[in-house]
């Protein structure tokens, strides 16, 4: 291959490298998001591709030189040709509604994945990491998050401030974090492996740093995972957490083998920095 096909290849495939782990992915949602983008897109072309070839058609057909060309200089309506011009587009239009109505709902965040009991995972987005809270077993990490293949895991979602957005493309269903809310989604692994979980949101000067690991391995091995966690590492109570909720950027994954049962409510209602923010002005005084 030359360097003008190199060159050609490298330009064309520009477009596409933000979209690999969309297009690449290894759970149910992403899936379903996958049909959803490929099939929008072929709708899109069966009017963009026959325009286009149109486009050349009538400007070939019409150049000057060819005298088979007829010239109507009084010609000014045709009916067919006006509901050929507006019914194409408005059932492509229809088809794409379509598409992302029914889609949308499939995928509701709210709505369970399987019948199959999930795995919980609580999860506070702060400045500049992710924190990540096991309820069922009582233990947490930082900017680390391990899920067992092939069973759903429920999250849900709030923020410790700033509004941001939870995303692993290639699990699929991005979703938003704020300040005194939750919000939920459900996503599942269904194949053993490491993928990117990123921030969708601008949040700040520690924002490019804001990613990590998702880790989805064997149900015996998350086991295993989980008993050696609780074995070692520190306590995330509320004094630990008022440390980590200072900001921090480009932060190593931390692990706790307990949490304070009722942390990740503390922090949805703000007790959790209030309590902090009063023993500061206590100690002032």
């Amino acid at each position: 291959m030359g360097s003008r096909q190199v060159f050609a290849t490298a330009l064309l495939a520009i477009p596409l490298c933000g979209c690999g782990g969309v297009l690449e992915p290894v759970g149910p949602v992403g899936a379903s998001e996958k049909l959803i983008l490929l099939d929008s897109l072929a709708i899109m072309l069966a009017i963009v591709v026959p325009v286009i070839l149109a486009t050349i058609g009538f400007a070939w057909w019409f150049r000057a030189s060819n005298k088979r060309a007829i010239n109507l200089p009084n010609w000014n309506f045709s009916g067919h040709l006006e509901l050929l011009v507006w019914a194409v587009p408005a059932l492509v239009i229809t088809f794409l509604g379509g598409i992302a109505w029914f889609g949308s709902h499939a995928l509701d965040p709210y709505k369970a994945l399987s019948s199959a009991k999930p795995v919980e995972v609580q999860v506070v987005s702060l400045d500049w990491k992710w924190l990540f809270i096991y309820p069922q077993d009582g233990i947490a990490t930082v900017n680390q998050l391990v899920i067992p293949v092939g069973t759903p895991v429920h999250f849900r979602l709030t923020s410790s401030g700033v509004m941001n957005s939870f995303f692993v493309p290639q699990l699929g269903s991005q979703i938003y974090t704020m300040a005194g809310m939750t919000s939920q989604v459900s996503l599942q692994a269904d194949k053993a492996g490491s993928y990117e979980g990123i921030s969708a949101q601008f949040s700040g000067s520690g924002f490019a740093g804001m990613h990590f690991p998702v880790t989805a391995i064997a149900p015996d091995a998350y086991a295993g995972w989980k008993a050696k966690l609780k074995k070692s590492g520190p306590t995330l109570d509320r004094g630990a957490y008022a440390v980590l909720e200072k900001p921090s950027s480009d932060v190593k994954p931390i692990s706790y083998k307990a949490v304070d049962p009722g942390l990740f409510d503390a922090i949805l209602s703000g007790a959790a920095s209030a309590a902090h923010h009063g023993t500061i002005a206590k100690k002032a005084l």
